[in-house]
């Protein structure tokens, strides 16, 4: 059940940031602002999309112990593994970028596939 509740937690977390995105989006073209730049800060990136581009750089799948190390090398952040691991399997779950390739070891779907 605290499975679940994490996973609960983590899927709301996620659609309130993607929400609050939408409404500043939107708050800055009711401005009249011009659209930024689609590069965002790497500070500012989920961690699931470091982790995809660890993967991605990698070209085949990693255990997650290998993603967080890739993740606090290349972005200088320490990821809950807990975290990472319900986050990368609820999109594995939706078929959303991500594959699993074993026990705790994710790949990108297409990518380093046999």
């Amino acid at each position: 059940m605290e499975e679940h509740a994490r996973e609960v937690r983590e899927a709301v977390f996620e659609a309130a940031e993607e929400l609050l995105e939408a409404q500043l989006r939107a708050v800055r073209s009711l401005r009249g602002e011009r659209r930024r730049s689609r590069k965002v800060p790497e500070r500012g990136r989920s961690q699931v999309d470091m982790a995809y581009d660890i993967l991605h750089d990698h070209g085949t799948p990693l255990h997650v112990s290998g993603i967080l190390e890739g993740i606090r090398q290349r972005f200088g952040v320490v990821v809950d593994r807990e975290s990472l691991v319900s986050a990368l399997s609820k999109r594995v779950t939706r078929s959303d970028r991500f594959r699993r390739a074993g026990p705790n070891v994710f790949g990108i779907i297409g990518l380093g596939e046999e």
